[in-house]
């Protein structure tokens, strides 16, 4: 019941965090997922890059958090624009690596068929290959949403903003229920969020006709 008390007696502050951590988190996977994506369709085409790439990507990802947010601070500083990098950083493993594998798994003889009859590479990516291997990247996309979200929260160490700074400033008064308030938001928030991309994804496996009910 203090939670709630305290969210309710603090609203406006918890809001502005809600706001700032949901501009933060979405900066973030906007830029893991475009670079991901094209980074994941690259190296399925260019197979000498593969192995590189998704060992690098892989060794990025086993850096802790805290020591990546801290080797980034003499290059871009503290606040927001640190945290976002980071959090792309972390964010390009999921998104690259179900790319690649949804992009890898298709039947090439539907891209020489679609070659046969003069579609150019471009259209063949995106209006043949892009949405057959949907599936795959959109739960790669899932997860990689989830854990920027969740990770968002650390950000608040190197002075970031977002609901990671009720968790920061309850530890450092000992206010426990501020700091329980907080990681309840960011829960929350990243749960509510799947949520809505899984009914977004139903509604366009149906559109593109992949709905298995």
């Amino acid at each position: 019941m203090e939670v709630l008390k305290i969210l309710m007696d603090r609203r406006e502050f918890f809001l502005q965090c809600l706001l700032e951590h949901i501009r933060i988190s979405a900066t973030a996977v906007l830029i893991a997922s475009v670079i991901g994506i094209v980074v994941g369709i690259f190296i399925s085409y260019h197979k000498k890059f593969e192995t590189p790439v998704l060992s690098v990507v892989n060794v990025i990802y086993t850096i802790p958090s805290i020591a990546l947010l801290g080797f980034l601070i003499p290059f871009t500083g503290i606040g927001n624009k640190t945290a976002i990098i980071a959090l792309t950083v972390y964010g390009l493993l999921p998104i690259v690596r179900t790319t690649h594998t949804g992009f890898t798994t298709l039947d090439r003889s539907i891209r020489e068929a679609a070659m046969s009859a003069g579609a150019s590479n471009w259209q063949i990516i995106t209006q043949i290959e892009l949405p057959m291997a949907f599936p795959v990247i959109m739960s790669g996309f899932r997860n990689m949403v989830v854990m920027v979200i969740a990770m968002g929260g650390i950000a608040s160490f190197i002075g970031a903003g977002g609901l990671g700074v009720a968790v920061f400033r309850g530890i450092s008064t000992y206010n426990m229920t501020l700091t329980a308030a907080g990681a309840l938001l960011i829960a929350l928030f990243a749960l509510i969020t799947d949520w809505l991309l899984g009914k977004a994804e139903n509604a366009v496996k149906k559109r593109l006709g992949m709905d298995e009910s």
